[in-house]
């Protein structure tokens, strides 16, 4: 009789993250282990992506403080650890609201990081979506100490459908990424080291590949835009739907940004970490540039309906689902006219008088400009 094979249990590990415990696999990252557990307790990451290879551990600002080292080594960890590069271990206890080193520290990154990032959200395509928007907004400081000038960066224009703004770009490496490992070649790189580093192609080469639009979604800031939907639109104007098509090149699942029939944009769909969704075999669903920038049409595609968001975010506002709208009567008993239409506000008012010229009056518009009927201030009463 053949002894049967027995399997064996993974073991899992407890991490302690904010005073709420979770039970991961090892290798995994404190900052996996937080997203594991919620929004409330994950560090904000502006270089990390899970998807990609490689990426984290340049932007510091997923910051922790391990108070607690494992159950075998309770000792604190001496100085704060980049969550998304520090693996969890058993037993371990981490802070990352609740430790006011912490927080202090982000509050310097994230100073650090706007050095050199201009001040113009009200002409950028990112806003409303915008990461860095989002960080400042929620551990930035009010001021600035940075007395210098700025970088300063000429638009360029990396191909036909992709302009970089390096003077917004904070070097988070994940065009590159992107680049190394869904794409046929990189023409794209870091020129240049220490303050002069700067994101730009090797002799003005354009970046032309089937997947080159992705660059366009993992970029956290709005150094790399969509040609195509430059100052077109706002995002909060744009009502993001799901759809789908039958594509030879990638998966075919997007996400349409419409205003009314109208499709301003095509972007890859997003889970609540602005990260690429998996499909249903399990890899990434990045898509093609022809998804991106030629199927600009609702009859393209097939809408499965409208895509969730996070209520938090700006891009909510008003696109509200299973709204229960109070039944109107009105209408039925006044033989379907509306209430509009019942009455003539300026007849029945005696606030609003059509018949006075406000532009006519010298003085102030009180009530003894108005005692001779006509319309017109009264000669005796003119206020002086």
């Amino acid at each position: 009789m053949a002894e049967e094979v027995k399997k064996e249990v993974p073991q899992l590990f407890k991490v302690t993250i904010d005073n709420i415990t979770v039970k991961v696999a090892p290798g995994t990252s404190i900052l996996m282990a937080a997203r594991k557990i919620g929004e409330e307790v994950t560090p904000p990451a502006m270089c990390f992506y899970s998807k990609l290879q490689g990426s984290g551990g340049k932007c510091r600002t997923c910051l922790v403080e391990v108070a607690a080292g494992s159950t075998a080594d309770p000792r604190p960890m001496p100085k704060l650890v980049a969550s998304c590069r520090t693996n969890v271990m058993d037993g371990m206890v981490v802070k990352n609201f609740t430790s006011e080193k912490v927080l202090d520290a982000r509050k310097g990154v994230v100073e650090f990081l706007l050095l050199n990032h201009p001040l113009d959200c009200p002409i950028c395509d990112q806003a409303g979506e915008c990461h860095l928007q989002d960080l400042s907004y929620e551990h930035g400081d009010e001021g600035t100490r940075y007395e210098f000038q700025r970088r300063l960066f000429e638009r360029e224009d990396i191909g036909p459908y992709i302009q970089l703004h390096m003077t917004r770009c904070i070097l988070c490496y994940r065009c590159l990424y992107v680049a190394d490992q869904i794409t046929d070649s990189r023409i794209h790189g870091i020129l240049d080291w220490g303050e002069h580093s700067q994101i730009s192609t090797y002799l003005s080469k354009a970046i032309d590949n089937d997947f080159s639009g992705n660059v366009i979604d993992v970029c956290p800031v709005g150094a790399l835009t969509d040609r195509t939907f430059r100052f077109k639109n706002r995002v909060w104007f744009l009502k993001p739907m799901n759809a789908h098509r039958d594509c030879p090149t990638c998966c075919g699942r997007v996400t349409l940004w419409n205003r009314g029939d109208e499709v301003f944009r095509v972007t890859a769909r997003k889970d609540e970490w602005g990260e690429v969704e998996d499909a249903p075999d399990g890899k990434p669903a990045w898509i093609c540039n022809t998804c991106r920038f030629d199927k600009k049409k609702t009859s393209d595609w097939v809408i499965e309906g409208p895509r969730k968001i996070n209520r938090h975010s700006v891009i909510s506002a008003n696109h509200y689902e299973k709204v229960k709208v109070p039944h109107e009567t009105i209408p039925e008993v006044m033989g379907g006219r509306k209430p509009k239409l019942l009455m003539d506000i300026h007849a029945i008012s005696e606030v609003n008088k059509p018949n006075v010229h406000l532009g006519e009056i010298e003085g102030s518009a009180t009530g003894e400009m108005f005692n001779n009927g006509n319309g017109l201030p009264s000669k005796q009463n003119k206020l002086e």
